[in-house]
């Protein structure tokens, strides 16, 4: 397997919880899936900020396949744990601080 390539994310807009999941269904229940630092950088920068994906590559310093790919995957992850009812698990991981970004 090759090594994670470094990507630079924003962490001043992090989610204020760490789990998102059906009301009045208990956690221990429900199929847990973790959503990476990386995925959740995608989608705040295309979907939230409004980025275009070429755009947001350039933030996260990946080339626009890479981008592409994560985003993919983070939005299958948001749209499976929302139509089956799983729990959406969110980044916990802080890592070193460079600037206004974080590298993952």
């Amino acid at each position: 397997m090759r090594p994670k390539i470094k990507r630079h994310i924003c962490t001043e807009s992090f989610a204020k919880c760490s789990l998102f999941k059906p009301n009045g269904i208990p956690a221990s229940e429900l199929v847990k899936i973790s959503i990476e630092m990386d995925e959740f950088e995608a989608i705040r920068l295309v979907d939230i900020e409004g980025l275009s994906q070429q755009d947001a590559a350039k933030k996260m310093q990946v080339s626009r396949q890479t981008f592409a790919n994560i985003l993919k995957k983070s939005r299958f992850k948001i749209s499976s744990a929302l139509i089956n009812g799983n729990a959406l698990v969110m980044p916990e991981e802080l890592v070193v601080s460079e600037s206004k970004g974080q590298i993952l």
